[in-house]
């Protein structure tokens, strides 16, 4: 849909040239040649936004509208510095940040921005992606922060040992940081400790657990998954993580069911043992492409014949994963080094190729985009009470603002998913 009164059809008025920034402005023929080359830029965005529409207002005054071609989210950026968008065609979605946190750039609604270029991610092509150099550069830094054993357990630290004060004072009381599963009838009033306890039932209800089997749990977070398993059923329970400060919580969580449970400090790798059921809750995002053959080869070893293994992961899209696997985004940069979304094919096709029988997949990526809101919602009233533990400052609440934003944005625009699916081992 239009905005009132403005024609984006292909006169001039989509193709206004800022004369705020001319032969006069500083930099003179130089900054003349830079402006060309960023009008270009915004045309390519233009071309590429087949769905819905972004109102650009440019310094000096003047604005353009990108798209606007069919019905989808209705967005406004006012670009304060004609440096946000060289950094964007510089350096993508790295650069969308910086500029942002630098305040070259501001939005009513980042929200919408986000959720409109993941929606138009292929007709946009490489017309918001980083430079050849910088995709480069990135994949060299991203290269040096793999998940080796080292390499990971120093990736993990890095995310999650931020502190238990710190998770504990914008997640709910369930201490879940993951998809939540909401009723669909009530998504807007199910309260998230109750549509986190339900996407933890449902993950149980796959592994058709009974009295006197053993579970294990990879990437146990701070034991929710784990108190409601052990609460319904007398099993054995093994989780593992690689954050002390997990650990310690899950240790004090479990501590009441007695000696049938134990969190260790554990890589995937190096576990090996004979479990009835195993189940995993996006924990494969932080192993990389390079070892998802050793995160399936640990549930194939591990797993008895006849047992199940349910796991819930956040996929992208295949129309965009091979040039989402050859750049390095924001989040890989600054939230979670050596992290990688899956591409569901390619995963799948391991799986299957172990003998592990794919069954019952659940996509509800909308679920995530609701648990986003509301886990942003609770960040931004902590932030506003002064509730954030005070090690934090404003640099840090800044990049959370935007990465909770950043990630709600992709999962409504449709260009990643969560799923849950259960791998059934052959007898």
């Amino acid at each position: 849909m239009n905005a009132p009164g403005i024609d984006t059809g292909t006169d001039k008025s989509r193709h206004f040239t800022d004369r705020s920034l001319g032969s006069r402005g500083n930099g003179g023929f130089l900054s003349s040649i830079m402006m060309r080359r960023l009008h270009k830029l915004l045309d390519r965005m233009d071309a590429g936004l087949r769905v819905g529409q972004i109102e650009v207002h440019l310094p000096g005054g003047s604005f353009r509208i990108l798209g606007g071609r069919a019905d989808g989210p209705q967005a406004a950026i006012h670009i304060r510095h004609w440096r946000a968008l060289a950094r964007i065609g510089w350096s993508g979605s790295v650069g969308l940040y910086e500029g942002w946190v630098k305040g070259e750039w501001e939005s009513p609604d980042p929200v919408q921005i986000f959720s409109l270029f993941v929606l138009n991610r292929v007709s946009l092509g490489n017309a918001a992606r980083p430079s050849p150099f910088m995709r480069w550069a990135g994949r060299m830094l991203h290269r040096l922060r793999r998940n080796s054993r080292a390499g990971a357990r120093r990736n993990i630290e890095f995310h999650y040992d931020l502190g238990n004060d710190f998770y504990a004072a914008w997640l709910d009381e369930t201490m879940t940081y993951s998809s939540a599963l909401f009723d669909e009838a009530a998504m807007g009033g199910d309260e998230l400790a109750a549509a986190q306890h339900r996407k933890n039932a449902r993950m149980l209800e796959r592994l058709n657990l009974k009295d006197g089997e053993s579970l294990l749990e990879i990437g146990c977070g701070w034991g929710g998954l784990a108190e409601l398993a052990v609460q319904r059923h007398k099993i054995d329970y093994h989780g593992i993580t690689l954050s002390q400060e997990q650990k310690a919580y899950a240790d004090q969580r479990l501590a009441p069911f007695g000696k049938k449970t134990a969190v260790t400090i554990t890589d995937y790798r190096d576990v090996d043992g004979a479990y009835d059921a195993i189940v995993s809750v996006e924990m494969v995002e932080a192993v990389g492409q390079e070892y998802w053959p050793s995160y399936l080869d640990c549930i194939d070893r591990n797993l008895k014949a006849g047992g199940r293994a349910a796991i819930q992961y956040i996929r992208i899209e295949d129309d965009i994963f091979e040039l989402y696997a050859k750049n390095v985004d924001f989040i890989q940069r600054y939230i979670f080094p050596g992290g990688m979304l899956l591409s569901e094919s390619r995963f799948r096709a391991l799986a299957e190729a172990r003998g592990l029988i794919w069954q019952d997949q659940q996509d509800f990526g909308l679920h995530y985009a609701e648990t986003l809101r509301r886990w942003r919602a609770n960040f931004e009233t902590i932030v506003k009470d002064g509730h954030l533990p005070a090690k934090f400052d404003q640099k840090f609440i800044d990049l959370w603002r935007f990465y909770l934003m950043y990630c709600e944005g992709g999962f409504r625009g449709g260009g990643i998913n969560v799923t849950q699916v259960t791998l059934l081992k052959n007898i």
